[in-house]
């Protein structure tokens, strides 16, 4: 397993270099799918990179600079800490009961699975990956994730608390809301069967999104331009409810963000920086007759602007 470590390590910094190629990624499939030991030395590896990013942002930073920069530093930093196990920086320890791979409120994350497909979370979400020699399974406990697909002869599914999103070679979001989750399919196509209602099964097709409870699926629908514009740190709105903004922007921030009930019906279209709450909110104020009421630096709310 030690030697399987070291080359996860070291695959991993080729792959975050600029310049890799496909042919790169070819070799790097290659040597994953060649023994079972290196995938479970990926699986390590990515773990490892999750809790980097829980850690004090100069100890992450300082690592994920090294691998960008350094190759052999950073190949000698992460082999290091996946040798230190369970123990790491000033005795930090990973909780039992925490998700394989999270994030904060307004942070993003990109991860590349054992067989290849690209996993995308958006803000405070929290999964666990289970890959087995029968299938490949994501289990998403909340938030929103982007799944890509790789070939594979097991199936992918994703897990949330309403029921299973089958892939068919695709690409698709999966949010879970209190009481049910939504899918939006942006290539190819899912199929989705609640987990009380296993004899409904719903195939969901290129530029259709649903919502499903746990005993039942909604109509399938166009899927809204842009969808998973957060992806790229956007949120883009044709034509939403001055609240429905907001209640978006507040996934992003701590605290309370909302507005008076004489404004929430105000009507929005615009691409917005989902980074950058407090610049969205300023120019809210410049461009409608809406003012900006702060109790704190966490409590912000919308007001009808005064004479």
């Amino acid at each position: 397993m030690k030697q399987a470590l070291t080359q996860a390590v070291d695959w991993y910094v080729r792959l975050n270099e600029s310049s890799v190629s496909a042919t790169t990624r070819q070799q790097w499939q290659a040597w994953l799918a060649a023994d079972p030991q290196h995938a479970q030395a990926w699986t390590r590896l990515e773990r490892l990179q999750q809790r980097l990013a829980q850690a004090p942002a100069s100890v992450g930073a300082s690592t994920l600079e090294q691998a960008r920069q350094q190759r052999r530093a950073a190949v000698k930093m992460l082999a290091l800490l996946l040798g230190v196990g369970a123990v790491g920086w000033q005795g930090y320890q990973l909780s039992p009961w925490q998700a394989d791979y999270t994030t904060r409120v307004g942070q993003r994350r990109q991860l590349t699975l054992a067989d290849g497909s690209r996993l995308v979370l958006d803000t405070d979400t929290q999964v666990d990956v289970r890959f087995d020699g029968q299938q490949r399974l994501i289990v998403l406990r909340r938030g929103e994730i982007l799944v890509e697909t790789a070939k594979d002869a097991r199936p992918l599914s994703v897990q949330s608390a309403e029921g299973r999103i089958l892939a068919l070679g695709t690409r698709f979001t999966v949010r879970q809301f209190q009481g049910s989750t939504r899918v939006t399919v942006e290539a190819h196509a899912v199929e989705v069967r609640p987990r009380l209602a296993h004899a409904q099964v719903l195939r969901a097709e290129a530029g259709q999104t649903l919502t499903f409870a746990a005993d039942h699926i909604g109509p399938l629908l166009p899927a809204a331009a842009q969808s998973s514009a957060w992806v790229h740190g956007m949120l883009v709105v044709i034509d939403w409810r001055l609240d429905e903004v907001l209640a978006e922007l507040s996934r992003y921030r701590h605290g309370y963000l909302g507005c008076t009930a004489e404004v929430a019906g105000l009507r929005l279209s615009g691409t917005f920086l989902l980074d950058d709450s407090e610049a969205v909110l300023a120019n809210l104020e410049d461009s409608l007759p809406l003012q900006i009421r702060r109790l704190t630096r966490y409590w912000v709310r919308l007001e009808g602007r005064t004479a």
